[in-house]
């Protein structure tokens, strides 16, 4: 009996083991539901500097998330964070939805996703794996994060977070991000895990 039970253990533990090495082999990674509208403040932004919306790739493999680049997000999510002072476009532009580098030390959280896609992209990760995302914060409110697509999932750098998290592990409903082959065409986000929460309430 005593063997028996022991067996028994060995063998939930072996697929316990089993099911977490294929959990952390599934890159966490949005799904994505085809073209959609492109937020107006990058439209603008595009109007008056069509380098940021003409990059284009023809292979949309992520990135491969070295032990370096893994130190490179965490420090230039940090440094922006720090550096960059918040301010509303109204502030500083008297307009809403005025995306811009916040080369002056102030923005919001679109332009703080300006400066860590552009730093990211001058150490060499392709832009086809920085994306701009549009999310819904809990209480509702608008935001924007920067999507890291890598080969061992997607990750997210944020102005309102020292950390840098895997989308699914953050608290926004994802709404629509840049497309990885166009970063002038946005795509919208099936964000599965809202539809999760829906259907047990």
């Amino acid at each position: 009996m005593n063997m028996r039970r022991g067996w028994l253990l060995l063998l939930a533990t072996t697929i316990q083991a089993g099911a977490v090495s294929a959990a952390m082999a599934t890159p966490a990674v949005m799904q994505t539901n085809g073209r959609t509208t492109q937020p107006v403040g990058h439209y603008e932004l595009c109007k008056r500097s069509p380098i940021e919306c003409s990059e284009k790739t023809a292979s949309n493999k992520p990135v491969e998330l070295t032990r370096s680049l893994w130190k490179a997000m965490i420090a230039i999510n940090d440094k922006v964070n720090t550096d960059v002072a918040p301010r509303t476009d109204m502030e500083m532009w008297g307009q809403e939805e005025v995306w811009s580098y916040p080369d002056n030390g102030a923005g919001d959280c679109e332009d703080y996703v300006l400066a860590k896609r552009r730093q990211l992209m001058e150490l060499g990760v392709p832009a086809g794996n920085l994306l701009i995302t549009v999310v819904r914060q809990p209480n509702g409110d608008g935001h924007a994060v920067l999507t890291v697509r890598t080969s061992l999932g997607e990750y997210i750098l944020d102005n309102l977070d020292t950390r840098v998290l895997a989308w699914d592990e953050t608290e926004y409903t994802y709404l629509k991000r840049q497309s990885e082959r166009n970063s002038g065409v946005w795509i919208a986000i099936n964000d599965g895990r809202a539809d999760a929460v829906a259907s047990v309430r």
